[in-house]
């Protein structure tokens, strides 16, 4: 019998820490978020040192694979 999977939670609210605002994001399933720019300051966030991704910085919500408890795609390597 197979089991149910986590349900991934795949909307989060972005919060910009230079300027406050606020916008509702949907987070991509097939890839971390590196970089993100403010729809109002423009200023382009990155993730805290230790985070995988914009999300799991500066979100409600946690990346897909944190969710399910895996390792973030950010800790692995895809330069060749």
């Amino acid at each position: 019998m197979a089991t149910n999977p986590t349900k991934v939670e795949l909307s989060s609210i972005l919060t910009c820490p230079d300027c406050g605002h606020v916008a509702t994001e949907v987070m991509p399933t097939d890839a971390c978020q590196w970089f993100y720019e403010c729809r109002s300051c423009h200023t382009v966030l990155k993730p805290l040192k230790g985070d995988c991704c914009v999300f799991c910085s500066y979100a409600t919500v946690p990346c897909p694979p944190i969710q399910q408890g895996d390792s973030c795609c950010g800790q692995h390597s895809t330069t060749p």
